[in-house]
């Protein structure tokens, strides 16, 4: 009798309680899939006396499906479907899901900066109202603080997704009967399996098997694995630093061939020849990517009759079973399958378990950004004069996009510039200034690698060179010291200068501030003291040498004129013997030119035509 009563029970199998609404729902049938690191989602068909059911007595109230095998399923409605209306009842269709799909209707960009994956994912779990009781970690190993984590245009779901499968978190979902809620368990190894999960391996036996709980009709896939993967990364902190790890984690699969992942990224290398490297660094990833490998190489499939089968259970058929089946099977993907008039099916996918690795999701690529984006430098006080630089000539910037309040000088993290060049204590830097817009690119389109691509300016900051003096090529900084280069063909001029004394070294077709012609040829001047000093000489001659052509300390006319004026000392020197003048004097002139005024040394010449 209890046989028939398991059967022919349609009525009552399954039951659908909607809180905080009127709505009585009688349900039809349903499809559920629940799968590791994927919010549920069940399907429910129903049938009620109201004709016209308002969203809101529906849309996001919390509800439970319940079965009469004693699974519960607990979540939040997010989609109602009219389907029919008879002149009994209206037919209806409406979709529960877990809570956290709720977390891929709020879509942004955001900037995380020191914080560790697991810090980042509770943050956003709780602003969306998610408590303690709602979500578990449960993690053997310890995250580091990331330097930056950026969300890019995706949804709050879609990001922690990520986030989590790049470092190799798994999460599932429990069922928290005395809440009527659902728990999102977060984990990184196989300890946190669910494990005694035994079901008898055989078929069922058609109407009078007792509705025995078993598993049956397995299916296996097995593919070759990539043998080993090996990383490699560059750190501009620790330029000369080798940054390569090679990972091959044993295993029972055939495996072949090595995968080479460049820019993973990571900042330390870390020990490959570890089971357990560091986390986070390269032979962390590169052992974390080889387990996704390896959990691809062989599938199970088995159809069951039992609700309480959810992702994360490792199910042990009992009974003569497959060598696939021997140490258990990781359950990564269940389906359910169910009507008021039938009993329930379940499809299970899973992976062969074993002590080696563990599973992990399959890993979600970071959004690119190829271009810019803008943002200004920042600096900790508004409008400082001087620029806010780090050790290393880095700078501070405000992305445009973000939104978040933070201290001045803090919004993000330390950015290098490209520059034309540079070198070891060379190359070229022109400091930028609080309020500076900036272009910021990132590497390869990492959204977490990015630099200061240059400089810009906009309305607050307009050029220095526009139409009304589009001929000039001018390098100024903010305390006005300038290089400017005329090239106004007839005009042309090059001006060097400071504010400082108004100190200025002026060539060419001189003009003053007004663009007026002051003069032409050469100027250094200064409201200062001046000085010029050449410790092997000096020679300012007013000789000319037309077109810059000949040596610049080509002397050749300055001696011609000093050997006639010592050929009139020499004539001189007879009418001084005449006279009984000193020879003496005329001579020390003669030997001063030969020795000192003739090779330029350790002297100042001056002369004229």
């Amino acid at each position: 009798m209890d046989n028939w009563s398991a059967l022919f029970d349609g009525q009552t199998r399954y039951v659908l309680d909607i809180n905080d609404s009127t709505v009585k729902a009688d349900v039809l049938r349903f499809r559920g899939r629940e799968a590791l690191s994927e919010p549920f989602r069940w399907d429910i068909e129903f049938t009620s006396l109201h004709a016209n059911i308002p969203p809101e007595q529906v849309l996001m109230k919390y509800a439970s499906l319940r079965m009469r095998g004693g699974k519960n399923v607990h979540g939040m409605v997010t989609r109602l479907e009219w389907l029919s209306t008879s002149r009994d009842q209206s037919h209806y269709r409406l979709t529960l899901s877990s809570r956290l799909t709720l977390l891929g209707y709020t879509r942004q960009c955001a900037v995380f900066q020191n914080l560790s994956v697991p810090e980042v994912v509770e943050q956003v779990l709780r602003k969306h109202g998610l408590e303690g009781p709602d979500f578990e970690f449960r993690l053997e190993r310890t995250y580091p603080a990331r330097e930056l984590i950026t969300q890019w245009r995706e949804t709050d779901l879609q990001f922690i997704q990520r986030i989590l499968s790049e470092v190799g978190i798994y999460w599932r979902t429990e069922m928290d009967d005395v809440r009527g809620l659902d728990t999102c368990i977060l984990a990184d190894s196989q300890l946190n399996y669910q494990f005694d999960v035994q079901l008898p391996y055989s078929e069922p036996s058609g109407l009078f098997d007792g509705a025995a709980d078993s598993v049956w009709d397995v299916r296996t896939w097995h593919n070759i694995a990539t043998g080993t993967v090996a990383t490699r990364d560059y750190n501009y902190r620790t330029a000369t630093m080798p940054m390569d790890a090679t990972v091959s984690v044993r295993s029972d699969a055939v495996t072949t061939g090595a995968h080479y992942r460049y820019t993973a990224p990571y900042r330390d290398a870390g020990d490959d020849t570890s089971p357990e490297p560091e986390t986070e660094s390269g032979a962390f990833y590169a052992r974390i990517h080889h387990e996704r490998e390896l959990s691809r190489s062989a599938r199970i499939h088995l159809f069951s009759n039992t609700g309480h089968l959810t992702p994360g259970q490792v199910l042990e058929p009992q009974g003569d079973v497959i060598t696939a089946l021997k140490e258990g099977v990781i359950l990564t993907l269940v389906t359910f399958r169910g009507a008021r008039d039938s009993r329930l099916h379940v499809s299970v996918w899973g992976v062969p378990y074993t002590e080696r690795y563990c599973f992990r999701p399959a890993e979600i690529p970071r959004p690119l950004i190829p271009g810019t984006l803008p943002a200004r430098i920042e600096s900790r006080e508004k409008n400082d004069i001087y620029p806010h630089l780090d050790e290393q000539g880095r700078y501070r910037v405000r992305l445009d996009f973000d939104r978040d309040a933070t201290d001045p000088g803090y919004g993000y993290l330390w950015l290098r510039m490209a520059k034309p060049t540079a070198g070891e204590s060379s190359g070229w830097h022109m400091p930028l200034t609080d309020g500076t817009e900036v272009a910021i690119a990132y590497s390869n389109g990492d959204i977490d690698l990015p630099y200061i691509a240059c400089a810009l300016h906009d309305s607050e900051h307009p050029d220095h060179v526009t139409r009304d003096n589009h001929t000039r090529n001018v390098l100024r900084t903010p305390a006005n010291n300038k290089l400017r280069m005329e090239d106004r063909r007839g005009e042309e001029h090059i001006k060097l200068a400071t504010e400082y004394g108004k100190s200025q070294l002026n060539s060419g077709h001189m003009v003053d501030s007004q663009g007026q012609r002051r003069g032409t040829g050469a100027e250094l001047r200064t409201d200062e003291h001046g000085v010029i000093r050449a410790g092997k000489g000096l020679f300012v001659s007013a000789d000319a040498q037309p077109k810059a052509q000949g040596e610049a300390l080509d002397r050749d006319a300055a001696l011609k004129e000093i050997d006639r004026l010592n050929q009139q000392l020499q004539q001189l020197e007879i009418a001084a013997e005449k006279a009984q003048a000193l020879k003496a004097d005329v001579d020390s002139q003669i030997q001063m030119f030969a020795q000192r005024l003739k090779p330029l040394n350790e002297a100042l010449l001056m002369t004229a035509p």
